[in-house]
């Protein structure tokens, strides 16, 4: 009796060896005790700061415009065709024709504007078209169009200057001027000089 308990119990300590070095081969294995992340994401959530990006200050519109590419632009309006036309003369579709839209009035195209838009007023200058199609939702909360926005500001400035060679041809802004970073001395001898200005007590 004694040597088929043994036995049992044998076989039971065994086994669960056999287990526990079969389930860290297995964690080694599929890195199952590590968070998998793809380099890439499937696609790009509006809002959402990607790893490393935290910190990083986004480029101006006008800074964007300067080096934007008409023909890269092009591609990107591949995006909008389903529901827009930009030749001249165009039918609209789901969203009004595109000719002749920067510069024009918000909401002034031949069009079933939702209110929302039609409520916004002002002109569609480079900043506001910038604002809509990095996310038409926020820019205009309750608006019709379900596009999503583009959150890749040199790509939205690429679509600009195609938008702006439809009927529009409106002067790219300035960019703004880069704020010169000042000198150390500069800096040490600022108060030195305050102190010499200063009245003296009497």
């Amino acid at each position: 009796m004694s040597d088929r308990f043994n036995t049992t119990a044998g076989w039971t300590l065994f086994s669960g060896i056999v287990l526990l070095g079969l389930s860290a081969v297995s964690s080694r294995y599929f890195h199952a005790d590590k968070e998998q992340r793809p380099e890439k994401m499937g696609y790009e959530i509006a809002g959402v700061v990607q790893e490393g990006e935290g910190g990083k200050a986004a480029e101006p519109i006008e800074v964007l415009l300067a080096k934007a590419d008409l023909a890269k632009g092009q591609k990107v309006f591949a995006k909008c065709a389903s529901c827009h036309s930009i030749e001249q003369g165009g039918a609209a579709g789901l969203g009004p024709n595109l000719y002749g839209t920067l510069g024009a009035n918000v909401g002034s195209h031949a069009f079933a504007y939702s209110d929302a838009l039609k409520g916004k007023g002002g002109k569609w200058d480079w900043a506001n078209m910038d604002a809509w199609l990095t996310n038409p939702a926020t820019y205009a909360p309750g608006t019709k169009m379900s596009f999503a926005g583009l959150s890749d500001g040199q790509e939205r400035a690429n679509l600009l200057v195609f938008l702006n060679s439809k009927g529009s041809n409106l002067p790219l802004p300035a960019a703004p001027a880069a704020a010169a970073p000042a000198a150390e001395g500069d800096a040490a001898k600022a108060p030195a000089e305050a102190a010499k200005e200063a009245p003296k007590a009497k």
